[in-house]
């Protein structure tokens, strides 16, 4: 999918909160930032930044922050994702954030990924994770 431009009130809203959740990073060990914002499907944007810890495993991806604060607000559908990322190189998901994501998006989720200076482009969830294992799987469809 080619990148989205920021001309959408919508999709510049949602890039302002994930790169203000990079700016607010706690990446002392890898120094690379990550910063996401959530707009669910009722509309509200939740956002959060990477968060690392000394004990390497126990930091939190900001996707994950972010599915968090959704689901802390008491939203449960992700409409769209914009991720910002520190470096020259696309940063998209790790592949737990793109399972985590799955458990609350469809497949036609729109993610962008963007560096601080705007999107660099944008791919649905089941571009980034083909053939993915959801709720449906269990008989529990979402």
């Amino acid at each position: 999918m080619p990148h989205a431009e920021l001309a959408d009130s919508a999709l510049q809203k949602l890039f302002d909160a994930a790169k203000l959740a990079f700016a607010r990073a706690y990446a002392p060990y890898s120094r690379f930032s990550v910063g996401a914002a959530i707009l669910s499907e009722d509309g509200r944007i939740y956002a959060a930044p990477n968060v690392e810890n000394a004990a390497y495993p126990a930091g939190t991806c900001a996707e994950a922050g972010a599915i968090s604060a959704m689901i802390a607000g008491g939203s449960r559908r992700i409409a769209e994702l914009v991720v910002v990322g520190a470096g020259e190189g696309l940063c998209t998901p790790c592949g737990a954030c793109r399972q985590r994501i799955r458990e609350f998006a469809g497949p036609e989720c729109p993610i962008h990924i963007a560096g601080p200076d705007g999107i660099r482009a944008s791919f649905t969830l089941s571009a980034l994770l083909p053939y993915s294992f959801g709720p449906e799987n269990l008989g529990s469809g979402t």
